[in-house]
């Protein structure tokens, strides 16, 4: 190659730096000017896997079976409706209990199943007994409608509030603050049952101050700092109990399937004689964790401990 070759080929490696320093400089000050003029460049969003999005379709499952309760209750289908709310009870301990097997929980998940809860046992449940025999008093049926919905939604705040808690001794977690919202819904349908149930109490006007008063005890009792035993630490079931465990949940599960306006009738009865117990329970754990911190602060100050005695 003699010299004019290669002053030519190096005249052009010289104009192609020149050409690619111009397009680095153009790319920096298109982004200088995207930034300037408050543009902002699509992200890219990372995966999500399959285990944080199953147990929120769980959740907006039971978000439709409960706005469907209302719906059957819109229709006269009072039966359906308390069905229907029993379903989306199910779904919502099948949601966490699913999200913490898969490893899947997740903060939207929280603050959907939340947003869920409110709409199935907040809004559903007082509604459907609005519809049912709550109307016959309009504005103090519907003022009994307004309490227990707000009810549900301070408790589900508090709920959300207390559970980020560490310094919450771990007892604690064997119990709820207040009735949880999945059994006050429950439970506040009671007189419900009672009109659908071999009792036949039907819907009728003198009734209605007394549905009234227990819808208002039942949202007192969601707010209110009384504890309920929680199920949550239910996981494993002694050896020597798997079979009588096993065929008290089928005779359940059958008699539900027979006769479940009868059986909702028992169970809420059963549930509101528990929280008695519940309270008796808790008041133990106290004074055996206040003994528990006077004995420790004992030990760490013998001095004192001298002078006391």
């Amino acid at each position: 190659m003699n010299r004019f070759d290669r002053d030519f080929f190096r005249r052009g490696g010289a104009a192609k730096s020149r050409r690619a320093g111009a397009r680095e400089g153009t790319a920096e000050s298109f982004n200088a000017a995207s930034g300037s003029l408050g543009i902002v460049r699509r992200r890219r969003f990372r995966a999500v896997p399959l285990r944080i999005i199953l147990p929120n379709l769980v959740t907006l499952f039971a978000l439709s079976v409960g706005l469907t309760s209302i719906r059957f209750a819109a229709e006269g289908q009072f039966q359906n409706a308390v069905i229907a709310v029993i379903v989306a009870a199910i779904l919502d301990g099948l949601d966490g209990r699913l999200a913490r097997a898969l490893r899947g929980t997740s903060r939207f998940g929280a603050e959907l199943d939340s947003l869920a809860d409110f709409v199935d046992f907040g809004v559903a449940p007082a509604l459907i007994l609005y519809f049912w025999n709550l109307h016959q008093i309009k504005s103090l049926g519907w003022f009994a409608v307004l309490v227990f919905a707000i009810a549900c939604a301070l408790r589900l705040a508090r709920f959300n509030v207390m559970i980020e808690d560490p310094a919450k001794p771990a007892w604690q977690a064997h119990f709820f603050t207040g009735m949880p919202a999945p059994a006050g819904a429950i439970v506040a349908l009671l007189p419900l049952y009672l009109s659908l149930s071999v009792v036949d109490g039907s819907a009728t006007h003198w009734a209605v101050p007394f549905e009234i008063a227990y819808v208002l005890f039942i949202a007192f009792l969601m707010v209110s700092p009384i504890p309920h035993f929680s199920g949550k630490r239910i996981g494993r079931v002694p050896r020597e109990y798997v079979i009588a465990v096993l065929f008290g949940v089928a005779v359940i599960v059958l008699l539900l399937a027979t006769f479940p306006m009868e059986m909702l009738v028992g169970l809420s009865f059963v549930y509101l004689a528990t929280i008695p117990f519940a309270m008796r329970r808790f008041k133990a754990y106290e004074r055996a964790e206040a003994a528990r911190v006077a004995a420790e602060s004992d030990e760490s100050d013998p001095a004192g401990r001298d002078l006391l005695h």
